[in-house]
């Protein structure tokens, strides 16, 4: 039976029974050569018996490995006529005796394989016409080869640098303080991922490429495991970051259950577009049921994190850095960051500001409202002995509580 065709594929079977029918050859195909074995990766002829896609076979005795060689001409109207040739198996089985072929090549100059034609009996008419359209097929079957290239090569590559992260249990953890802007007392903490620094790469990038291979879920609930590892080992609610798609998992809902739910606060982060809102709530539901309170992280960025907290009536609003940065001497961003405390506080929600690196900052953002900070103003990412013990936050009426 044969293997499913990629769209690729497919592409380039089109190609080469272009290709064949214009040659008046009985089999058109495209090899990947490795050093070592061809692979016939796409075959293009009404006899599908004789040769297959994946077919293999030892790339030194193969008629295209004997013209990069330069031991054979890139077209042989008779193959009988080059005792080079008939020595090859292909000469006897399956009896070829006319062949036409080019090198496939990448844009780098790499080599990638052959394009090839061939028939059952001598053809005399065959010349350099003939080599020119095998050279033209092959500049197109490397135009279409180079794209899907690419994201393998980046699939594997960003397989290859998380492989010793995940099976190392995931990634290293820090905590980062959160303090009530009134008094300063720190009331609980954020759990941030910290991935090689040789990687240079954000953490947010790093599990956005994790998602785009298909270990996004995996790495997640990982990071999820090693930041609750600290829950018995820092006072006050802890904050631990998950996308939307990762907790609709089983097995991350499963994992969070296993949690004092009522000293977590969960932060939904954006890796991935959310599809379902009520899917999201249920999910969410037997969760802020025990305790847990929801934080939609973000928030002023754009306009997912707004519908992030119109569907999902969070408990925490976290400002996004880009509306902190400056509050203290821009009015259009205080009046911005006003009205969202304002927001926040009428439907009995907190307000957290991120990144708030300045005394400045620290005043404005607790004169427009904001209950809560963090950043390098009241401490930087580091280890749970780090951290000063927690304090209840003071609250006004109809506040929901943050359990310590």
């Amino acid at each position: 039976m044969r293997r499913q065709r990629s769209e690729t594929d497919r592409q380039i079977a089109g190609l080469l029974q272009t290709a064949r029918t214009s040659l008046g050859m009985t089999v058109a195909f495209l090899s990947r050569l490795d050093g070592t074995t061809q692979t016939l990766e796409v075959v293009e002829s009404p006899l599908p018996r004789q040769v297959a896609d994946g077919h293999t076979q030892p790339q030194e005795t193969t008629f295209c490995q004997a013209i990069l060689d330069g031991r054979l001409p890139a077209v042989i109207p008779d193959v009988r006529r080059y005792p080079e040739a008939m020595r090859l198996p292909a000469a006897r089985i399956p009896r070829i005796r006319s062949w036409v072929s080019a090198p496939v090549r990448l844009r780098d100059g790499t080599l990638y394989g052959t394009v090839c034609a061939f028939g059952f009996t001598p053809d005399p008419t065959l010349g350099r016409r003939d080599a020119v359209l095998m050279e033209v097929l092959a500049a197109a079957v490397s135009a279409v080869l180079e794209p899907g290239l690419h994201q393998r090569r980046r699939r594997h590559e960003i397989e290859d640098r998380l492989r010793p992260v995940l099976s190392d249990g995931g990634p290293a953890v820090v905590l980062q303080p959160i303090v009530e802007l009134a008094t300063g007392a720190r009331t609980g903490a954020e759990a941030l991922s910290r991935f090689p620094a040789e990687w240079d790469r954000a953490p947010d990038t790093v599990f956005a490429e994790a998602h785009s291979v298909g270990h996004g879920h995996r790495l997640e609930l990982l990071a999820l495991r090693r930041a609750a590892e600290v829950l018995d080992r820092v006072s006050g609610h802890l904050s631990l970051n998950v996308s939307p798609g990762t907790l609709l998992t089983r097995e991350c809902r499963a994992f969070l259950a296993t949690l004092p739910l009522h000293r977590v606060v969960l932060e939904l982060s954006e890796h991935e577009q959310v599809e379902d809102y009520a899917a999201l709530a249920a999910a969410l539901a037997p969760l802020r049921a025990r305790g847990m309170q929801l934080a939609v992280d973000d928030v002023g960025a754009g306009f997912s994190s707004l519908r992030h907290v119109v569907s999902t009536a969070p408990d925490v609003l976290k400002l996004d850095r880009s509306i902190v940065s400056g509050v203290d001497t821009d009015p259009v961003l205080a009046r911005l960051v006003t009205a969202l405390a304002a927001f926040a506080h009428s439907c009995g929600a907190r307000v957290v500001a991120e990144g708030v690196e300045t005394a400045a900052e620290h005043a404005a953002l607790l004169a427009a409202g904001v209950d809560d900070g963090q950043g390098w103003h009241f401490g930087r990412p580091g280890a749970v002995a780090e951290l000063a013990p927690a304090a209840l936050p003071r609250r006004r009426p109809g506040d929901r509580t943050l359990s310590a």
